[in-house]
């Protein structure tokens, strides 16, 4: 947007210095032609008088001195003709080349070419008819080389190409300052929004905030976000008055499912086990619930080892699943993610738990740790019966089970779970399908960078 509004203002701006630009340099070098023109038109007037003298005369040797003075100073060679336009006196200059001196004799002056481009122009001719007083009695005529005009042009046109990259430059700065300024206010706008987007709820934009046409904006969003904010106190209520209610009956039904284990016959003892754990179950869907009903919000990012928090979680599973084999391939120094250990620790538990429950006891369980390409990660490899592949994007669907693992237990939301408190924690959960069978979950996380420790 910034970028937009500088080459709004900076682009008329160009259009405007290019086109002054143009025109004060055909300027410029049409008034040095004229100059030098003007120049040359006076000394030939001055040398009309004595070359008048030398025509009346007829003798060229009035005029001769002056004339050959005339080229030594000043480089310009000249001739004298008389009124049939044969050359009296001459300093260099053959006549015959130059028709000029036809126009002079027959009583006109020579133009100056019309023609303002330096490289157009390779001499500078002036013919001037002499009088006698009404009557032409000849003509004199100069011509000059254009190489020193040349030269001051170009070093006009090169200052004056300077001044404009200068002023071109002072131009982008301001166009510049001037997109910064009146975007000032939107950035303002932004910067609340993203703080808002973080979890900061109470966070509002002052209504003075800009011009008319953008504190309607900012009304319209401080409106919204006295909404929002109350529907998440609302929500955050709810999960707490849920929590509090469903917790405590289903604790005391499981405290009297223990007591009744206690005092029922041994035949009925499978019985209370079954409902044991389907207590046990309606626990762990009652934390997943309230897990997703706080929409997996996690913790600050802080500076993780992902090679020592999968170590010490590997662990726990061992000797939880004692007799499952668990494989660690980590590398040989710490590897630095930012993100919040909880919620990493949380994911990761689940993942494991659901790539445990679907993979045979005899297949091992395969973890690794890498960094590469600007980004840690974990990935989980399990040897299980996988999925098709039409069914992969689905798996982190709540509540969606693969119609082949219905009699498998669990309630469809471990990788749900997963993937939100990865994406609330600046990660992600990619699933990848192995050719040779299984799943490959990517437990994917930002890297500490300069900010490691």
């Amino acid at each position: 947007m910034r970028a937009r509004l500088t080459a709004l203002v900076y682009v008329p701006i160009a259009l405007v210095l290019l086109l002054v630009g143009l025109l004060y340099a055909a300027s410029v070098t049409r008034a040095q032609q004229q100059d030098v023109f003007l120049d040359r038109l006076r000394d030939v007037s001055y040398l009309s008088l004595t070359a008048r003298q030398a025509i009346l005369a007829d003798d060229p040797a009035i005029v001769a001195v002056d004339l050959e003075r005339y080229r030594e100073v000043y480089g310009v060679r000249s001739a004298v003709v008389d009124q049939a336009g044969v050359t009296l006196a001459s300093a260099g200059l053959d006549v015959e080349d130059y028709p000029e001196r036809h126009t002079a004799v027959a009583g006109r002056r020579s133009e100056m070419a019309a023609s303002f481009w330096p490289w157009d122009v390779d001499e500078i001719v002036v013919a001037e008819p002499v009088f006698d007083g009404e009557d032409v009695v000849g003509a004199l005529v100069s011509v000059s080389d254009t190489r020193a005009l040349e030269r001051s042009i170009w070093l006009s046109w090169g200052l004056l190409t300077a001044g404009g990259v200068a002023v071109a430059l002072l131009a982008v700065l301001i166009a510049d300052r001037t997109a910064g300024w009146v975007l000032r206010p939107v950035r303002v706008v932004d910067a609340a929004m993203e703080r808002m987007g973080s979890g900061r709820l109470d966070e509002r934009i002052p209504p003075s905030t800009g011009p008319p046409e953008l504190r309607e904006v900012v009304t319209r969003f401080n409106e919204m976000a006295e909404r929002v904010e109350h529907l998440m106190r609302r929500q955050q209520e709810f999960v707490a008055n849920a929590s509090h209610e469903l917790r405590n009956p289903l604790n005391a039904l499981m405290l009297r499912i223990e007591g009744l284990a206690l005092t029922v016959p041994c035949e009925q003892v499978e019985d209370v086990e079954h409902v044991r754990a389907e207590a046990v179950r309606m626990a762990q869907i009652l934390d997943a619930l309230l897990l997703l009903a706080e929409d997996g919000s996690s913790g600050t990012a802080q500076p993780v080892d992902l090679v020592e928090l999968a170590a010490r979680r590997i662990e726990g599973w061992r000797l939880l699943e004692d007799g499952r084999t668990v494989r660690l391939a980590t590398p040989d120094r710490p590897v630095w993610a930012a993100i919040d250990p909880t919620a990493l620790g949380t994911a990761l538990d689940t993942i494991v738990d659901n790539a445990l429950k679907f993979s045979p006891a005899s297949e091992p369980l395969e973890i690794t740790v890498a960094d590469a390409e600007g980004r840690c990660e974990i990935v989980v490899r399990d040897h299980g019966p996988g999925v098709a592949p039409d069914q992969l994007e689905r798996l982190t669907e709540r509540f969606w089970r693969s119609p082949g693992h219905s009699n498998v237990r669990g309630s469809g939301l471990g990788l749900a779970i997963a993937s939100e408190l990865l994406a609330s924690a600046g990660g992600g959960l990619r699933l990848e399908l192995p050719d040779d069978g299984g799943l490959r979950a990517h437990l994917q996380v930002r890297p500490w960078d300069e900010e490691r420790p």
